[in-house]
Parts: structure tokens; sequence; C-alpha cells
């Protein structure tokens, strides 16, 4: 029997990792409405609170690619996991509002970073040469999987017992993922006496190398700035997924519940809808890694900001008749979308800067990401505040996102197969 490459282990462990981070920063929809009730502190309030961990998480991105550079990866994961123990445990004792901001604006904010923004293309970089986009679109599904799949379980215990219940079971989860990484993560495959998943000799140049940096990592991050900043592919891409954060993690992610329950359809139902995309997700986002190793990566992107601009239009039509069948066809639908951005979104990156920059260079367009989850998460708090409802949020996201199909559009055209020489 042939023996598994230790690359799919790497790949196991940090799949679960993305997925605890993911259910923890994701469990903010949960809570808003039992601190409403148990702090008497104000809806805008509590979504600000979340929208700053939003903010940070994805403008911690590209700090983070330049920590894992210089100080290593399995260090930068378990630092990260920790934080985020550390921020569940304090959340039991907070009882002001701005506690909630320090724990679960910034502290779960950057613990979730890493995780949520760049460890899939270390990953994926480091220990992969053949199946590269596979291993990304993988990883990356895990992010808004692990952002849905628990949600009706957290919802019923905070339905039935208590949100401090629900902070407990996430609690026991960030610890369980601290003992794993500590044993499993390497951080190079050579420290184990192997290769990358498919290493040639003629793809051996392209593959990034294991000597660390020297230099000062807040100066590496800058520089990568200055780089994107020139480049008429960073701003396309970063712009689109600004539209991208907009339109999943700060409206649906955070508001969906919300949105569900002002037309009387219970929390647990709803949280259930959100869990079904997560199922989904895994199979849109897998699939997207594997379209992103064969075709155009443009056109990939083009379709899914489409589709997904047309899904959230259809959402509230589907809720103004209370039809079961049409939310689930939405949740199908929105759900293979969800996150399946990303691969291609990193193929076109790593063609454009290469190798060597591509995970810091992504982390910077994670943060235009999140800047767009931040505004519609505050955003969407906002306009339900004016107009007692949330129909104009989804329906300006849907909007926003066939402006995100142009944008990619204008990218010039791309060959995923020059990408990974060997391969």
């Amino acid at each position: 029997m042939k023996k598994l490459h230790y690359s799919w282990i790497i790949l196991i462990v940090a799949f679960f990792a993305i997925i605890v981070a993911g259910i923890i920063r994701s469990s903010s929809g949960v809570f808003i409405e039992p601190f409403e009730k148990e702090f008497n502190w104000s809806r805008p309030m509590i979504s600000f609170a979340f929208a700053v961990g939003l903010f940070l998480y994805g403008f911690s991105g590209p700090f983070m690619a330049a920590f894992v550079e210089r100080f290593g990866l399995k260090r930068v994961m378990l630092y990260s996991m920790a934080l985020l123990a550390i921020g569940l445990s304090l959340t039991f004792i907070m009882n002001s509002s701005w506690q909630l901001i320090l724990i679960w604006g910034v502290m779960i904010g950057i613990g979730s970073g890493l995780f949520l923004t760049v460890l899939s293309t270390q990953v994926a970089n480091r220990w992969f040469v053949k199946r590269r986009g596979l291993a990304v679109g993988i990883l990356t599904a895990a992010t808004a999987t692990g952002q849905l799949v628990l949600l009706p379980v957290l919802a019923a215990l905070v339905e039935y017992y208590s949100w401090r219940y629900a902070i407990g079971l996430i609690l026991a989860l960030s610890v369980i993922m601290l003992l794993l990484i500590l044993i499993f993560i390497k951080e190079w495959p050579r420290d184990i006496q192997t290769t990358a998943l498919g290493l040639t000799a003629l793809s051996q140049a392209a593959q990034p190398t294991d000597a660390k940096p020297s230099g000062n990592p807040f100066k590496m991050v800058w520089d990568s700035l200055l780089e994107g900043i020139k480049s008429k592919t960073f701003w396309l891409l970063a712009g689109s997924f600004f539209i991208c954060g907009l339109s999943t993690t700060g409206l649906v992610g955070t508001h969906f519940i919300g949105y569900c329950m002002s037309f009387g359809i219970p929390m647990v139902f709803a949280a259930s809808l959100l869990s079904f995309m997560g199922i989904f997700d895994l199979i849109g986002t897998t699939l997207s890694g594997w379209l992103s190793d064969r075709f155009d990566n443009r056109w990939l992107l083009f379709i899914y900001y489409a589709f997904r601009g047309l899904s959230l239009i259809f959402l509230p039509f589907a809720l103004q008749h209370s039809s079961v069948t049409l939310l689930v066809i939405f949740a199908i639908f929105y759900g293979l979308d969800w996150i399946a951005t990303v691969p291609p979104t990193i193929g076109l990156t790593r063609r454009e800067f290469g190798i060597e920059k591509s995970a810091m260079m992504y982390g910077w367009m994670v943060a235009f990401h999140q800047v767009g989850a931040a505004v519609a998460t505050f955003g969407g708090g906002l306009l339900y505040n004016a107009f007692d409802s949330y129909t104009s949020a989804f329906v300006l996201a849907g909007i926003f996102c066939g402006l995100g199909s142009l944008f990619v559009i204008l990218l010039r055209k791309h060959n995923p197969r020059e990408d990974s020489i060997g391969t």
C-alpha cells in the first residue's frame, strides 16, 4: 500500500484549524441577540464590535504572511490559536461594551487572521506543486464551511440553554486544535526528509525558499503594498475582493440569521440554512480549486460574481413568499459560490507577483475583502435601524457583485498551466 504523502497530513490539520477559526469568528451572528438582551447593548454597537473583528482579521493577513516567513508557520499557528482560546475564555467575564470590542473585535479578529487569510496559500506554496490549486480549493472551502457548519448547534445551545454553553463548545475545540498543531505541523518538507508533493527538477526553481528572511517583517509588508499599488491587476483583484467580502462574510455571515428572523423564521432553522450553505461551499470551492488549475481564472471569477449577485437579489423574493423550497434553492446556489472566488484570485495573484510574494500580496487583497466585510457588517445594522429591514442591504450587495464581475474581466488572459512548470 502506497504511503500517504505528509503534504496531505499538513493539509488535513490546516483544514481543521481553519474550520475551528471559522467557527469562532462566524459565531458572532448567533450572539447578536443574546448579547443585546443580556447586556442591553444596541445592535449597531454589537455590530460595530464584530465589524472591528472582521476588519482586523482582514488587515492582519499581509502581516501574518510576513510573520510566517520571519518566525515560522508552526509558531504563528500556535500563537494565533492560543489568542482565540484566550479571547473566548475572557468572554465569560466581560460586562462592558468596550470589553466586547477588545475581545471580539481585537483578540478574535487578530487571532483568526492567519487561518482565514493566508494559511491556505502558505501551505499550498510550501507543500504542494502538483495539485496546488486543489489544495488551495480544499483549504479555502474550510474557511466558509467552518464559518457555517456548527451554526445550528450553536444556535440551539443559545436558544435552549445559554450563549455560555456555545462559547464553551468552541473554546474546547480551540484547545483540541492547539494540541493537533503542536503535534503534527512541520515547517518545510525537508524537515521530515521529504519534498513537496509533485516536485520535479523543472519545478524546483519555482518553489519558495525555506530560508528565513532576516529583515523587518513590517518593512516587508510595507514594501509589498508599495509594489501592489503600482499594479493594475492588484487594484482590480483587490476591488473585486472588497465586493466579495461585502457580499459574503460581512452581510450574509453576520445578518442572514437576523434577516430570516425578521420574517418569522426561527433562529435554528435560519442557522441550519447557513450550515447547509457550508456543505455546498465545500463542494463548490473544492471544485473551483480543481477548475483553477485548468481554466482561465478571469472567466471563473466573472461567472462566480455574476451568479452570486443574482442569488442575493433573489433572496428577498424567497423570504417575502416564506417559501422553504425557494430558501433551499438560494442556499444551494449561494453556497456553491460562497468562497469559490478564492482559488482563482490566488491563481491570478501568483501569476502576477510570483510564488515568493503571492502569500503577502494575497494578504493585502484579503485586507480589502475584510474592509468590504466590515462595511457590510456595520452598514447592514445601520440600514436595518433606518428601514426596519435588511432588504435594501441585500439588494445593494447583489448590484455590487455585478460590478465585481466587470472588474475581473478587465484582467489579461490567464493560462493556469504556465503558473507551475513541471506539474
